[in-house]
């Protein structure tokens, strides 16, 4: 296993590096037998070990807003790590601030530690760190990377609070649903049965339904719990789906317009940030193409910087041809690289649809919630029917 340590010498000398041993008393004996004094102890995981998944974005965004203020205030790199080191207790933060400080301590540069961390640090973030490094600019950066990161969270939480109450009345009432179809009407159809009464057809084919539930549960429940894991995989997690589920979306009302603005407010803030950081036009859409999340945009920016600005054409003129893009954009964007101001009008753009992404999640959401009560109510109002219909008949014999 590899750990990092930092350790004293015995002139007060503190020095830091990486080791290989089996556990945290080996790094120990070997570090006495050197003669140094350990401080601090880490373990380091190899890529795909305690990282994926333990950097959080609030962890990334204090990370970028700290580092700002730091350089801002004066203090070097590594006097701004050492202190970082010594405040974070997370143990993934910590050894990655240990690896990006040796980084450093051996010559390379600062964003190679973030690079070796894909699942946490995307692309845009890494060269957009390699821009400021280069530039000699990385307070702006972190800056404008902190500000980025804590906008894209605010909205993500904006719309998670606002499909929290759609999603608790879809659980709740699935779980009353499966309850009543697994569990009471099987028995409600073995006392109808036992009374030798023949149900209507849809009421016999809902009994039946829930025979077939109740006595093949664990196999059901297996298979759709497969179905859903598979069907997310597919869906979110390989490219075809992906393309497939945003091609429904473009064709779903209000969910389009969602989409549609997220991606915008995506494309705006990232293709911006990076313009501003000094990075070239063809790369900074390359780079805004990975981050857009959205297929349709994603290709359209990769046919604008390939086919249309690497050969000569203006940005505005490439954007014209590209369909995917609303006319209000693409005339900002030619309009905006004439006036040698494109950065400013993509931050205001940013700013713009932040505020409209608000208003269509409410609209959605407003939406959505009376469609999922008629569905959802005609769902348990076929059982009730199911349930009173026999009942009558039952009654109808005495």
């Amino acid at each position: 296993m590899r750990f990092s340590y930092s350790a004293a010498e015995n002139n007060g000398t503190i020095v830091r590096g990486t080791v290989e041993a089996i556990g945290e008393s080996a790094v120990l004996d070997l570090l006495a037998r050197k003669g140094l004094h350990p401080i601090s102890l880490v373990a380091m995981p190899r890529s795909g070990g305690i990282f994926v998944s333990k950097i959080t974005v609030s962890d990334t965004i204090f990370l970028t807003k700290y580092l700002a203020l730091m350089l801002r205030a004066g203090t070097d790199l590594f006097r701004a790590l050492d202190i970082l080191i010594a405040d974070f207790e997370k143990p993934a933060m910590k050894a990655l601030l240990l690896e990006v400080r040796e980084s450093l301590e051996r010559g390379q540069p600062f964003y190679t530690a973030f690079a070796s961390h894909p699942y946490e640090f995307e692309p845009v973030f890494v060269n957009l760190i390699k821009a400021g490094e280069l530039s000699g600019n990385l307070e702006k950066v972190f800056g404008d990377l902190g500000t980025m990161l804590a906008k894209q969270e605010d909205l993500r939480r904006k719309i998670s609070a606002a499909l929290t109450y759609p999603a608790i009345l879809l659980v709740a009432s699935s779980a009353i649903i499966i309850f009543l179809v697994t569990f009471a009407l099987p028995r409600i159809a073995g006392v109808f049965g036992q009374a030798g009464i023949t149900p209507p057809f849809f009421v016999g084919w809902v009994f039946a339904v829930a025979l077939f539930l109740s006595t093949h549960l664990v196999a059901v429940g297996i298979v759709a719990v497969g179905g859903l894991f598979g069907g997310w995989f597919y869906l979110f997690r390989t490219r075809t789906g992906r393309a497939q589920l945003n091609a429904a979306f473009r064709h779903t009302p209000v969910i389009k317009t969602v989409m549609q603005r997220i991606a915008i407010q995506r494309f705006a803030s990232t293709l911006g940030l990076l313009l501003s950081a000094g990075l070239p036009i063809i790369d900074a859409l390359e780079l805004t193409a990975t981050a857009v999340g959205d297929i349709q945009f994603e290709q359209a920016l990769r046919r604008i910087g390939q086919e249309g600005v690497s050969r000569g054409a203006s940005l505005g003129d490439s954007f014209r041809k590209e369909p995917a893009f609303p006319l209000v954009i693409t005339t900002l964007i030619a309009v905006s690289e004439k006036a040698g101001h494109l950065e400013e009008v993509l931050g205001t753009l940013s700013t713009f649809y932040e505020s409209e992404i608000d208003s269509a999640v409410k609209s959605m959401v407003t939406l959505i919630e009376p469609l999922m009560l008629i569905i959802l109510g005609g769902i348990v109002g076929l059982i009730a029917m199911s349930v009173i219909v026999p009942i009558y008949q039952l009654i109808g014999q005495f």
